[in-house]
């Protein structure tokens, strides 16, 4: 019966392979799944979407079906939602390449995308739309052109990739990195590594292809065994260098014993070296020109908060607040250390979902900030404001106080790094700066 419905629900995909879950945006001629949440029954807004002209309404609850042939009545829009993307992805010849980890893997979805794109017919996870409602979104998006589908997941309580998985069936994987993340809802750094390590279990189960850094000790034991292309910096199927990284990477690639090729991009942060050499090893397994693989890499400019590259009238900014945990926080400052700029400055915001490791894990970014001699650091959240920090540090509850002191007491012409969870908004610091 379940099949029969999808069967049923595809045929009106195929005359309308538009998707909406949201009455409030464009819904015409869309099908309309009425996702309900926590606070809120989707129902309620199916008629809305109908009068504004989608096709039709996907609803789990009878008593809202005007028996008008507009609805379309199922035991669970979600389940549905998901169901009509497999059966969509089953259908479909197109080369699904997954992506996750705890770190890098929006930045990773979006170098290879634009690498694949100058040769290929794609489609990509848009943004971080990356769980249980985004990767079908994602996948229903393939249409008879699409060769290849990048699909970025993310999860935050084990056993969400191996669902992911099921859904997407990818014929390749990528885990950028394993590390401190989420952890409050993992538990635990090894409920993170199991997780992470559902993509290497159904690409094993499905005969797949691993994407691998050769330089992470705990990814390639875990991908031992599979078909794999590897990249690192001494030994791989992709060998880069690093050849600068102040202010941005410039690095260098021999691929599949060709001629080494340079390659000067727009990202700052050695943490992104390795999501470069993704990006290679990718557009080499598809065998794309090597000049546009270097001009697609060089071409990307970071958005969203993510290693951004700004210069202000007074300061040169380098932020990076889209998303952080104990591993990213400590890899972007230990990058920024590295630069050895004039007058560096901190703003670091609280890592939210650390559960019990919280406090350790944020006194020991303090503690790291002190190895290093930073002298100039303002700390914000409350989180942060339970570790011992130096007296010439300054601490700010939230950063609209940091906001209020900055627009005081201006920093000029500093270089500063900005770095927090995406909650902290520490974004809006920026103006001040």
């Amino acid at each position: 019966m379940i099949m029969q419905k999808i069967q049923e629900l595809y045929q009106h995909f195929l005359g309308s392979p538009k998707i909406a879950t949201d009455s409030r945006v464009e819904v015409e001629g869309s099908l309309f799944f009425a996702l309900s949440g926590d606070n809120f029954n989707g129902n309620h807004f199916a008629k809305e979407a109908l009068l504004k002209g989608a096709s039709l309404a996907i609803i789990d609850d009878e008593s809202f079906d005007e028996k008008n042939g507009k609805y379309f009545v199922v035991k669970d829009v979600l389940l549905a939602l998901q169901n009509l993307a497999l059966y969509h992805r089953e259908c479909s010849k197109t080369l699904v390449v997954g992506i996750t980890g705890s770190n890098g893997k929006t930045t990773t979805k979006e170098l290879i995308s634009r690498v694949l794109q100058t040769e290929k017919e794609l489609i990509s996870t848009i943004g971080n739309l990356n769980n249980h409602i985004g990767v079908p979104l994602t996948l229903l998006r393939i249409t008879q052109k699409t060769q290849v589908a990048i699909v970025e997941m993310g999860a935050n309580h084990p056993g969400e990739i191996a669902a992911l998985c099921q859904i997407a069936r990818p014929n390749m994987g990528i885990i950028t990195n394993i590390g401190k993340a989420h952890l409050e809802g993992f538990g635990s750094f090894e409920g993170v590594v199991k997780t992470k390590n559902e993509l290497y279990d159904f690409i094993r189960t499905n005969n797949g292809t691993a994407i691998v850094n050769a330089d992470d000790p705990l990814l390639m034991e875990l991908s031992e065994g599979l078909h794999r292309i590897t990249y690192g910096t001494d030994t791989g199927d992709i060998v880069g260098e690093l050849l600068e990284e102040k202010p941005t990477l410039k690095i260098a690639a021999t691929t599949f014993q060709e001629n080494k090729i340079s390659i000067s991009s727009q990202l700052y942060g050695r943490y992104n070296f390795p999501n470069i050499l993704a990006a290679i090893a990718l557009g080499k397994y598809f065998k794309l020109k090597n000049k546009h693989i270097i001009k697609a890499i060089e071409g990307y400019i970071p958005d969203n908060s993510r290693s951004q590259l700004l210069k202000t009238d007074h300061n040169q900014i380098f932020l990076d607040a889209y998303n952080a945990n104990p591993v990213s926080m400590d890899a972007a400052i230990q990058s920024f250390n590295s630069y050895q700029t004039a007058l560096p400055w901190l703003i670091l915001g609280d890592m939210f979902e650390l559960g019990e490791a919280a406090a350790s894990e944020h006194q020991k970014i303090v503690d790291l900030v002190n190895e290093l001699n930073f002298k100039n650091v303002y700390f914000i959240g409350s989180l942060f404001g339970k570790t011992r920090i130096a007296d010439n540090q300054l601490h700010f509850d939230t950063t609209a106080k940091a906001l209020e002191y900055l627009h005081k007491n201006p920093i000029l012409q500093a270089n500063i790094l900005i770095k927090g969870s995406r909650g902290m908004q520490l974004e809006k610091l920026v103006a001040a700066l």
